[in-house]
């Protein structure tokens, strides 16, 4: 099961996101999306998840074009946890959790054993069950994201989409969230902006430079100094991490 772009083009106000972009997510991998501010990760991720039309270009699931396919059958493929979830709403976690059913039920079916085992499930993959009766507003950082997490799961995607999912977190919780996302069964994608848990947990990395894809490939042939240079304008030493197979970004003043 692949989600991919083909060429993808995006622009908005007139200007130019996404200028041709290429790429595929391997099955049951991390994909970590990197890039300066207004570089095209967020655009990229909504393209992909079908919530926007490409100007020119196809996002793929399985080889058939997302935009052609109903908006229930993506969602029960593809899950989007945006990068900002907030309601006004006095809800439980559980009552968030509820709503990744959505592209499973009718409007007038009522909640099934299906949906149940689904609810469970999401909330024992990230460890919710204590909080289930919680509300939103009692809820930490971290626990909020890690509810906005168990919704996308309760859809029983193959794939899982993270717009910035550490942001406003400390290290503690960035760790956790990344590590939970790392365990997950799906293929999953990332945008981030933190190099060094970039190539701590994900797989593959794709670097996007003002709408083009600048570099593709497994963190150690993503971050080298002279493309950190490059694309960051920021000088940095690569480097070993302690842990094993991976690599270390050290950023040095100029």
């Amino acid at each position: 099961m692949t989600l991919a772009a083909q060429d993808l083009r995006w622009s908005a106000g007139g200007r130019l996101i996404l200028g041709g972009v290429t790429l595929q997510a391997a099955p049951g991998r991390m994909l970590g999306l990197l890039g300066p501010n207004g570089s095209g990760k967020s655009s990229l991720l909504h393209l992909l998840a079908g919530l926007r039309r490409p100007a020119a270009g196809q996002a793929l699931l399985d080889g058939q074009p997302i935009s052609r396919m109903p908006r229930r059958a993506a969602a029960r493929r593809i899950a989007l946890v945006a990068q900002h979830s907030e309601t006004e709403a006095a809800v439980t976690v559980q009552e968030v959790v509820r709503l990744g059913r959505t592209p499973h039920r009718g409007p007038l079916s009522g909640w099934s054993a299906a949906d149940e085992a689904a609810l469970d499930a999401a909330l024992g993959h990230t460890a919710l069950h204590a909080l289930r009766d919680r509300r939103w507003h009692s809820l930490s950082g971290g626990e909020r994201q890690r509810t906005q997490i168990a919704r996308a799961l309760a859809q029983q995607p193959t794939h899982l989409l993270l717009d910035e999912p550490t942001n406003h977190l400390d290290i503690r919780h960035q760790l956790e969230i990344l590590a939970l996302v790392a365990r997950l069964p799906v293929t999953s994608i990332v945008a981030l902006h933190d190099l060094n848990l970039a190539a701590m947990f994900c797989d593959e990395l794709a670097l996007l430079q003002d709408g083009q894809l600048a570099a593709a490939g497994t963190p150690a042939e993503v971050l080298t100094e002279a493309r950190i240079r490059a694309v960051f304008g920021v000088r940095a030493e690569v480097g070993p991490s302690p842990q094993p197979g991976r690599i270390r970004v050290q950023f040095v003043p100029d």
